[in-house]
């Protein structure tokens, strides 16, 4: 994706900050030094807590964030072309298919996995992944928690938009964002 990456920081269920992860962090920093608990920092692509070291100056905190985009380094195979060999569990079926396409089986592998890419429906998969972590962090004891999950798997909007409605007001939006995100991507998907 070439989105940039976005981060939403909380301090209990009141929303902080959200932008970049060094902006996010600076917040959540403020907010722990003011004796606000819990911070937790979440990645909105995946809905995943970040986990900051507070300790020091905010110089400090800052210095010690995490690097997410730092692809690992290329082991064997073709160093110039950043090939990372891995191993593949298929049935005999399907290795006898994948022997009967032109170019062998790499090649078809590439081919299905650029395909699927093209295509988006691992976007959509991941939002809606990020969307229950998140409010499963967030909302996982508010009321209608469950009910508001069978509804955000169901794709019933307003059932969900009902039955968020008396959440607190930044979870309640930060969870609405990451669920029209996921409507987004399966439209496009």
């Amino acid at each position: 994706m070439d989105e940039a990456a976005t981060f939403t920081a909380f301090a209990g269920q009141r929303g902080l900050a959200a932008g970049s992860l060094q902006t996010v962090a600076a917040a959540a920093k403020a907010a722990h030094d003011q004796g606000h608990e819990p911070i937790l920092v979440f990645d909105d692509a995946t809905g995943r807590t970040v986990e900051l070291d507070f300790r020091g100056a905010p110089a400090d905190v800052l210095a010690r964030l995490p690097t997410l985009d730092t692809p690992p380094k290329p082991a064997r195979g073709r160093p110039k072309l950043g090939v990372t060999p891995r191993e593949v569990t298929l049935l005999p079926r399907h290795w006898d298919w994948l022997a009967r396409q032109p170019g062998g089986a790499s090649a078809v592998l590439r081919r299905l996995v650029e395909q699927a890419l093209r295509e988006g429906a691992d976007d959509a998969r991941m939002a809606q992944e990020a969307a229950h972590r998140a409010m499963t962090t967030l909302a996982g004891d508010l009321p209608d928690y469950e009910e508001a999950m069978r509804a955000f798997y169901a794709k019933d909007d307003a059932k969900f938009g009902a039955l968020t409605s008396s959440w607190p007001q930044d979870v309640g939006d930060y969870i609405r964002r990451l669920v029209a995100r996921v409507a987004e991507r399966q439209g496009a998907a």
